[in-house]
């Protein structure tokens, strides 16, 4: 099963993720990594919450 970078959307074995993975410290995910959809993302002052319509729900962990 193929998996997809969860900020550019590319497949993740294809390499040349550096600059996804120092943004995905700041910043939620934007594609599912199982299935490449668009997620929709809720950011609060507090974290943030990702939804796949298939997946379902990814959110982030307080610090």
């Amino acid at each position: 099963m193929e998996t997809y970078c969860d900020r550019c959307g590319e497949p993740a074995a294809a390499g040349g993720h550096e600059t996804c993975l120092v943004a995905r410290a700041m910043e939620p995910p934007r594609y599912c990594a199982e299935c490449r959809r668009r997620l929709i993302v809720q950011v609060t002052p507090t974290g943030w919450t990702a939804r796949c319509s298939r997946h379902g729900e990814v959110h982030s962990t307080p610090a």
